[in-house]
């Protein structure tokens, strides 16, 4: 089948645009909507091959898939070193709205958010905030922005380590960014309002309950259990009313990987995921049992 993915540039309201890939949905019906919602920095990077894939699955089988670029990031408008937690939100909210007005006559159609990594927390903190009821679809979530920021933060530690200067350095990093000067992190520049937006960000279940797909990784066939955060997450979120389903897929984390690499498997489980939702299914098959 022929690719229809369009490309094109959204307006936003800082009189800058960013970059979009469309994925119209094939198929003759249109079975749900889709937002993917990238990871941050040089994963971001990692995963574009993997996000292309997934999202031309979808659309094959039946969804609109919207694909942006935040501030900042990749063809869009902006620095990244200027971008802040709450102009990646808006963001988020952009594409919403562009794919519902888009699709307008379908609003009983379902509106997927799909983050991965930290953007989950961008999807979970967004969805609280569109006018639609959204369902969410979660690859490897990251579940507290504070250890994400501090990862970040390490990267330059690490850096400093090898040079011999590391005594000190977290903590005149993090009073630079209190100061509001950025710091530099690998290549990239992240800016006090990003840092501390990316700090206070928890994946909090929005109110109103729907669908939720999460899905991690692991490189051994028989793995079966997720972390105890991972648990208690996804128990927060089935006992605010969503029906939750998890699932451990067999792949490489290929946001982190040195070569680029796929996951075939993580590809056929979400899109089944999102074909079938949890309410069609057992309570055992959701996780509610």
């Amino acid at each position: 089948m022929a690719n229809r993915t369009q490309a094109f540039f959204l307006p936003a309201a800082d009189a800058g645009a960013r970059f979009c890939l469309f994925h119209p949905f094939q198929g003759g019906v249109l079975r749900g909507r889709v937002i993917h919602i990238q990871a941050l920095g040089e994963e971001m990077n990692k995963s574009r091959r993997m996000a292309a894939q997934q999202a031309r699955a979808l659309s094959a089988a039946g969804f609109s898939v919207l694909q942006i670029d935040l501030f900042g990031c990749g063809d869009s408008d902006g620095d990244f070193g200027d971008a802040a937690w709450s102009d990646w939100i808006a963001d988020v909210k952009l594409a919403c709205t562009w794919l519902q007005a888009l699709d307008d006559a379908h609003r009983q159609v379902p509106l997927w958010l799909w983050g991965q990594r930290v953007g989950c927390l961008l999807a979970a903190e967004a969805g609280a905030q569109v006018a639609e009821a959204c369902n969410y679809c979660f690859w490897q979530p990251v579940t507290a922005g504070k250890s994400a920021l501090q990862q970040l933060l390490r990267l330059k530690l690490a850096a400093g380590m090898v040079g011999g200067g590391a005594k000190g350095q977290m903590d005149e990093m993090r009073q630079q960014l209190a100061l509001g000067q950025p710091v530099e992190l690998g290549g990239y520049l992240l800016s006090p309002g990003l840092a501390s937006g990316l700090e206070a960000a928890r994946l909090v279940p929005p109110p109103g309950g729907g669908e939720l797909a999460w899905f991690e990784l692991s490189t051994r066939a028989d793995a079966q259990q997720f972390s105890p955060v991972s648990e208690q997450t996804l128990q927060q979120w089935r006992q605010a009313g969503y029906r939750a389903r998890s699932q451990l897929v067999q792949g490489p984390s290929f946001w982190q990987t040195t070569e680029i690499e796929d996951a075939p498997a993580l590809i056929a489980a979400t899109t089944a995921a999102l074909l079938t939702p949890a309410t069609t299914l057992s309570p055992a098959e959701v996780g509610l049992a």
